[in-house]
């Protein structure tokens, strides 16, 4: 056959593959949206049966011969053209299944599947206890899965580079231990200074209202309804089909203005990053986000650099108050901006401040590390939640159900590589804003006029359209010029908060 041939070949293959993480991904958007609580076994089962399905594609070995002769034939491709690009995506998801047993795929899935539904009733029930076995099972199969990989330097390296190729602990500890020594300080000294006005956020919003309002926001950034959606789930995710249907939930309280306008906007940034995907990748491993760290650069950038920015809000402000007219009848666009940024020694990550929330992130990734190098049993886990809050926080947790069960990754997936990707987007988001703005100085006077276009735009161009063709290095590099850097993320953040509250802010 000639390389077109083979080619051709391996594009129907991985077609078939991708096609059927598709189809798992609507079984779990299901599992989490509209599932009947006595459903949840049977989606265990089939959920096992779709993963085993799909990892017998995935391993075949008649995919790893065309693979090996489209590399042997391939000498005269574009390093940097598409065909390549693809082959050496699908080289490195090709190693990486074939390390795993169809067994061991087949008993995680249908764990993790029983897992999440055993959550969903134990985070009400405040029942960690009952979660403990299921968990260290989670653990054992978690350690299973590290030991497939034997040439990672740590047991939790294969996660993290699983999520965020070429990134590793040692990394990871890095970037961390410099926000950890510039955001302790920081925090201290905003903290002690007088808190803004927050009393109107928690007055009675109707649930309706507020998705209206979020769901104008985020058509306005370019979230396209007409190939998503929006429904209510208990912890807000995105997920992608396809280019042409990706789908976004949320959550809402009718006390608390912010959570569904956040966790709407925080979720569109994920949407827009796979629907702005190059559509000639559809069906393919390079038609979705490169990295966890640049995925939530863009969930992070639309909901904190922009929708809790005073230039938003200037154009925001006024849409608001004619949606909620008495709720907000005494209160000005200062005082709102105030208080969707207060900063604040809080329990739950998803509602933690720009300032605190990397804090939340840390403790988690160092939880998972402890749990690998086995300085910390799963029956232990609570104890040590509760003491590095009242650590790094300052604040402890009434129940576990705001404690260790608050989060659902360790409770829906293995453990490993589940939080860093959070932190990592936070700093990237803010060298992809100062690059756009760098290309187009108008962009904040367009955002107070409600206009994303030229935003939307530079990132699609420089981050959403190349897919995973590139890593997240290579599109950080090429975007700003640079490799993850923390200093743009904390410039902004001394800048930011340094003159909301009116304070000189530790260099």
């Amino acid at each position: 056959m000639s390389f077109e041939t083979k080619f051709a070949e391996l594009r129907a293959r991985l077609t078939e593959i991708t096609d059927l993480t598709s189809v798992g991904a609507v079984l779990g958007w299901d599992r989490s949206t509209y599932l009947p609580e006595g459903g949840g076994a049977a989606r265990a089962r089939q959920s096992g049966l779709l993963s085993r399905l799909r990892h017998e594609k995935a391993t075949d070995a008649g995919l790893g011969r065309l693979l090996d002769e489209l590399e042997a034939g391939g000498g005269h491709l574009d390093a940097g053209g598409f065909e390549a690009r693809l082959i050496r995506v699908a080289r490195r998801d090709f190693d990486r299944a074939t390390r795993l047993p169809q067994d061991f795929v087949e008993r995680m899935s249908r764990h993790t599947n029983e897992t999440y539904s055993a959550w969903v009733r134990a985070r009400p029930a405040n029942d960690f206890a009952g979660m403990v076995p299921r968990l260290e099972r989670t653990l054992e199969l978690s350690r299973e899965y590290a030991a497939f990989f034997p040439e990672f330097d740590h047991p939790m390296d294969v996660f993290v580079d699983g999520s965020d190729e070429g990134m590793t602990v040692a990394r990871v500890r890095e970037v961390f231990a410099r926000l950890r020594e510039a955001l302790v300080p920081l925090v201290a000294t905003v903290t002690a200074a007088p808190e803004p006005r927050t009393d109107f956020l928690h007055r009675h919003y109707p649930a309706a209202d507020q998705l209206r309002f979020a769901e104008a926001v985020i058509a306005d950034y370019g979230y396209d309804f007409s190939r998503g959606r929006q429904d209510l789930t208990a912890h807000p995710f995105c997920t992608r089909f396809s280019v042409d249907d990706v789908r976004i939930t949320t959550r809402v309280k009718e006390t608390d203005l912010t959570e569904a306008l956040f966790s709407t906007l925080h979720e569109s940034g994920h949407a827009m990053y796979e629907q702005g995907v190059d559509p000639a990748f559809e069906g393919l491993p390079l038609a979705r986000g490169t990295s966890a760290g640049v995925h939530e650069s863009q969930s992070r950038l639309w909901e904190n650099v922009v929708g809790r920015g005073a230039r938003f809000w200037q154009h925001y402000f006024p849409r608001l108050r004619d949606a909620f007219p008495e709720q907000l009848a005494d209160v000005t666009e200062e005082e709102l901006y105030r208080a969707v940024n207060v900063v604040r020694r809080s329990l739950i990550r998803t509602d933690a401040d720009e300032l605190t929330y990397n804090l939340h992130v840390i403790l988690r990734f160092e939880l998972e590390l402890a749990m690998h190098e086995g300085t910390l049993e799963v029956r232990d886990l609570a104890d040590a939640w509760h003491a590095r809050y009242e650590q790094d926080l300052g604040v402890r947790a009434p129940s576990d159900t705001d404690g260790v069960l608050q989060d659902v990754h360790w409770h829906a997936g293995l453990i490993g590589g589940a939080f860093h990707g959070y932190t990592l987007g936070n700093v990237l988001s803010l060298q992809f804003w100062e690059a756009a703005r760098r290309a187009h100085p108008d962009i904040p006077d367009e955002v107070a006029r409600g206009e994303f276009g030229t935003l939307r735009g530079w990132l699609t161009r420089h981050v959403y359209r190349l897919g995973r063709s590139r890593t997240a290095a290579e599109v950080a590099l090429a975007a700003t010029g640079a490799e993850l850097d923390v200093e743009p993320y904390l410039r902004y953040l001394r800048g930011k908060y340094g003159e909301l509250y009116g304070v000189t802010v530790p260099a």
